[in-house]
């Protein structure tokens, strides 16, 4: 199924079949974790940024695990050690992070969108 999104910020946005993909392709996530086998092909080849403006273990580490689970490299980037720290602006770093061209990129932010 083709989205007509390029991201995924909230349901609104989605039509139904778009929302009923979604929820059948996390419910054959969720049967391939709970069988102990992995899909490391998907991603393959794949790079998934978690860029985090706020401190969450449990959201940040679901993210990698999938991602590595599906064979995505992952690489975590934490605000407290990024140019955020030296005055770099959401829209700097969010430049910086397109000009590396990384497939998939998460990010956590008290600001929606």
């Amino acid at each position: 199924m083709s989205f007509r999104q390029k991201h995924l910020l909230a349901i609104e946005g989605l039509a139904p079949p778009e929302i009923n993909h979604l929820l059948d392709l996390a419910e054959s996530y969720v049967l391939l974790n709970r069988s102990g086998k992995t899909q490391r092909d998907l991603l393959r080849g794949r790079t998934l940024i978690n860029l985090f403006f706020e401190d969450s273990t449990r959201t940040r580490t679901s993210f990698e695990l999938a991602g590595k689970r599906l064979g995505a490299d992952v690489i975590n980037m934490s605000v407290s050690t990024s140019s955020v720290n030296k005055g770099e602006t959401l829209l700097d770093t969010a430049a910086t992070l397109n000009a590396m061209h990384c497939d998939l990129l998460v990010v956590r932010h008290d600001q929606s969108g």
